[in-house]
C-alpha cells in the first residue's frame, strides 16, 4: 500500500548498484499534484537476514521500509544504522575495499597480503565488497581446470595475478554474452554451488531469467524429493516399531515357555504322590523326590485355595497351554522376522534412492502391499496424502536397472525390490550369474553372460560355469553388489554368487525375496 501510494504515477528513471555491494537502488521521477518535479528512490539491501526494503524521498529521507530498526544505545549507532521514518537514510558502511577503485595489480596484491588468512578465497572475501567465498572457489576450481594455477602455493604471485585478471575479466564482459554460469559440487557432493564465469571461446545465448529459472526449478525438484523420501520414511519407520514391538512381545512370550516342561514335571510328580496326603488338605508347597533329577528333593509351590490333585490339574493346564502356545508363537516370530526384513529392505532403498522417480516406485510398492494397509487408508487416501506433484506428473515408471560395463561384459543392478524380482526372475537369463551380498540388504546384480561372448565347456578342471569366469570379473562384480548395499561402508563382507537359475521365490514372499542354492562365496 506504501509503494502503491507514493509510486503511483512515476515512472522508472534509472536503476544501478553501489559499486559491488549487494544494494540496488530504484530511482523515480515524476510530477505531483502542482505539477512540481518529483523525485523518489527505492533502495533494495540484499544482506541476507538483515535484507530490506526502504522508500525514500528526493532529499533521502526515509518514507517507510520493510523493516523498522532502531537501536537503544549510541554504541550501536555507530556500528549499525536506524532505518525508521523520517530520519536520513545512511548508505550501508563497509571496511572492505572496492574493487573497482582498485587501480593496479600491485594495489590489489598489498590488500590481501594484510591479511591474517591463510585461505586465499576468505582472504579476498574479507578485504573486498561483493565477492562471496563461493565466486572466488568457483573462479578458483576454474582456473585449476584451465592449468593455470599453481597447486601447491595459493599465494604465489602467479595465481594472484591469474586471478586478478579474471576478477577484471568478469567485470568487463558484463553485458556480454561471454558470460555463463558453472558450478563446483560442495565436498558432500550433496549440493552446488553456482558462479559466474567468463570464456573468451564461447559464445552463449545466457539469460539471467532463464538461469534462475533452472536454479529454483532444480532446488523445487530437490526440496520436494527430500520432502517426499522423508514423509514415506517417516511413515515407514513407524510401521518398523510397530512390528519391532511385536516381535519383542512375541520373544516374550517364548520366554514364558521355557517354564513349560517345569509345569509338566511339577504335575506328574504330584500326581505320583497323591496316595501319600489327605484330598482335602491345602498347603502353600510341599517337598517330593524328583525322578527325573537322582531323587533330589524339589519344593513345588501351590496354590492353597485348591486341594493338592488340583493343583495338579492346574499345572497340566499351564503346560498345555504353552505346549500350544509355542508352536503358534513360533510361527507369528518367523512371519514378523520375514515382515520386518521386508521393511528394513525397504528402508534401505528409500535411503539410497537419487530420483523422484525411484520414490514413487517404492510409494506403490508399498501401497499394493498389506503391511502397509493402516497407512494406505489413513496417509494415502486421506486430505493429507502424499500427492504427487507436477514434478512427477504423467511421468511413466519403467524397468530401468543401474547398468555397468567391465571387460565388455553387462552388469544389470536393481533399484528397488520389484525391480529387483523382475530383473532375476524374468530378465535375466538362467546362464546368468547372480550376486548379493550375505545377510545385509542390496540390490540384486546380474552378470549377464548371455549378452556377452562367454562360452562355458565342462572339462576335468572346470565342471561348473563358476569355476570358468575370469576371477577379476568376479570380484569386480561382487564389489558392485557391495557398493549397492547396507554393507557398502564395510570391508571383507561375503558376497555370494550362483546361476540364475538356481534362485528361486518362495511362494507368497515378499517383493525382493529368494532363496538360492549351488552357490560360492567371495569376500570383498
Amino acid at each position: 500500500m506504501v509503494l502503491r501510494k507514493n509510486l503511483i504515477g512515476l515512472h522508472l528513471k534509472n536503476i544501478f548498484t553501489l559499486g559491488l555491494e549487494r544494494l540496488i537502488i530504484i530511482e523515480f521521477e515524476g510530477l505531483d499534484d502542482v505539477d512540481d518535479l518529483l523525485n523518489k528512490k527505492l533502495i533494495i539491501e540484499l544482506m541476507g537476514k538483515h535484507s530490506n526494503v526502504i522508500l525514500l524521498d528526493e532529499q533521502n529521507i526515509i518514507i517507510d521500509s520493510l523493516r523498522h530498526i532502531k537501536h537503544d544505545n549510541e554504541s550501536d549507532i555507530l556500528r549499525y544504522r536506524d532505518i525508521i521514518p523520517h530520519i536520513r537514510y545512511v548508505y550501508p558502511k563497509s571496511e572492505k575495499h572496492d574493487f573497482l577503485n582498485i587501480n593496479c595489480f600491485d594495489d590489489f596484491v598489498k590488500i590481501i597480503k594484510t591479511s591474517n588468512n591463510k585461505n586465499i578465497s576468505t582472504s579476498i572475501v574479507d578485504n573486498f565488497t561483493g565477492f562471496s567465498k563461493s565466486f572466488v572457489n568457483g573462479v578458483v576450481y576454474m582456473l585449476k581446470k584451465e592449468d593455470s594455477w599453481i597447486i601447491n602455493d595459493d599465494f604465489c604471485k602467479q595465481n594472484l595475478s591469474c586471478l586478478y585478471d579474471k576478477f577484471c575479466s568478469i567485470i568487463n564482459d558484463i553485458g556480454s554474452k561471454k558470460l555463463y554460469f558453472d558450478y563446483a559440487k560442495n565436498s558432500d557432493a550433496s549440493s552446488k554451488d553456482y558462479f559466474l564465469y567468463n570464456s573468451d571461446h564461447l559464445q552463449s545465448d545466457f539469460y539471467l531469467n532463464f538461469f534462475i529459472d533452472d536454479f529454483y526449478y532444480e532446488k523445487e525438484t530437490l526440496e520436494y524429493f527430500n520432502n517426499y523420501r522423508n514423509t514415506l520414511l517417516k511413515l515407514i519407520l513407524n510401521v518398523l516399531h510397530k512390528y519391532d514391538k511385536r516381535l519383542m512381545h512375541i520373544n516374550t512370550k517364548l520366554k514364558d515357555c521355557d517354564n513349560m516342561d517345569t509345569f509338566r514335571i511339577y504335575g506328574e510328580l504330584i500326581t505320583a504322590n497323591l496316595y501319600k496326603f489327605k484330598s482335602s488338605l491345602r498347603l502353600d508347597s510341599i517337598d517330593l523326590e524328583n525322578y527325573y533329577d537322582n531323587q533330589k528333593i524339589i519344593n513345588i509351590p501351590l496354590d492353597k485355595r485348591f486341594s493338592i490333585s488340583q493343583n495338579a490339574k492346574l499345572y497340566f493346564k499351564k503346560y498345555n497351554k504353552l505346549k500350544n502356545a509355542l508352536e503358534i508363537v513360533g510361527i507369528q516370530k518367523k512371519e514378523t522376522e520375514q515382515e520386518l526384513d521386508y521393511i528394513q529392505s525397504i528402508v534401505f532403498e528409500l535411503e539410497n534412492a537419487s530420483t523422484i522417480d525411484n520414490i514413487i516406485e517404492i510409494h506403490d510398492e508399498i501401497s499394493d502391499n498389506v503391511i502397509f494397509k493402516d497407512y494406505s487408508k489413513t496417509k494415502v487416501n486421506n486430505k493429507n496424502r502424499i500427492r504427487k506433484s507436477k514434478l512427477t506428473k504423467n511421468k511413466t515408471v519403467k524397468f530401468n536397472p543401474i547398468k555397468y560395463n567391465i571387460d565388455g561384459y553387462t552388469i544389470l543392478v536393481g533399484r528397488n525390490n520389484v525391480e529387483n524380482d523382475y530383473l532375476t526372475l524374468k530378465y535375466a537369463n538362467k546362464s546368468d550369474i547372480w550376486f548379493h551380498v550375505k545377510d545385509f540388504h542390496g540390490s540384486h546384480t546380474i552378470l549377464r553372460l548371455s549378452d556377452s561372448n562367454f562360452k562355458f565347456r565342462s572339462d576335468d578342471n572346470k565342471n561348473s560355469i563358476l569355476d570358468a569366469l575370469p576371477k577379476n570379473l568376479v570380484i569386480a562384480t561382487a564389489k558392485l553388489a557391495l557398493a549397492h548395499s547396507k554393507a557398502k561402508n564395510s570391508s571383507n563382507v561375503p558376497v555370494d554368487y550362483c546361476e540364475v537359475k538356481y534362485v528361486k521365490k518362495p511362494s507368497g514372499s515378499k517383493p525382493g525375496m529368494v532363496i538360492y542354492t549351488n552357490y560360492r562365496t567371495i569376500y570383498v
